[in-house]
């Protein structure tokens, strides 16, 4: 296993892109739209995905404020199964609190487990060992 990612929720991604970029200076890895599911994904870092962990920024279309505190989202751990890992931690007695299964307006399969203190932490395919789209 390794760390991917970490995601919050921005109010505005155009504003959070550019503090992310021209201030902190990281780079635009990939970006996409889901308009089924009514958000926007923009994964960003300071070198390449497949080679450190990531910050991913969430701009859900339909909220235009987070309260700090309700903008953590999740952290996130690459396996090669994530059905196969669900089964594991819950044997380890983990909390499963989306079963496996495909993202509501993608194709990437995911699960959350949480922790606990109740955070949230997301299994999902290793993007390293699939291509990248979007």
């Amino acid at each position: 296993m390794r760390m991917l990612h970490t995601m919050l929720r921005v109010a505005e991604l155009g504003r959070s892109l550019q503090f992310y970029t021209e201030v902190l200076g990281m780079k635009l890895l990939r970006r996409a739209d889901y308009s089924e599911g009514r958000f926007t994904l923009a994964y960003l870092g300071y070198g390449e995905e497949r080679d450190t962990a990531i910050l991913e920024l969430t701009h859900n279309w339909d909220t235009s404020r987070y309260e700090p505190g309700n903008a953590y989202g999740h952290i996130a751990i690459g396996v090669d199964d994530v059905y196969a890992a669900c089964e594991a931690i819950r044997g380890r007695g983990g909390k499963i609190v989306r079963e496996a299964g495909p993202m509501k307006g993608g194709t990437a399969v995911l699960a959350f487990v949480e922790d606990p203190d109740g955070y949230k932490i997301e299994l999902l395919e290793d993007p390293a060992r699939r291509p990248i789209t979007g």
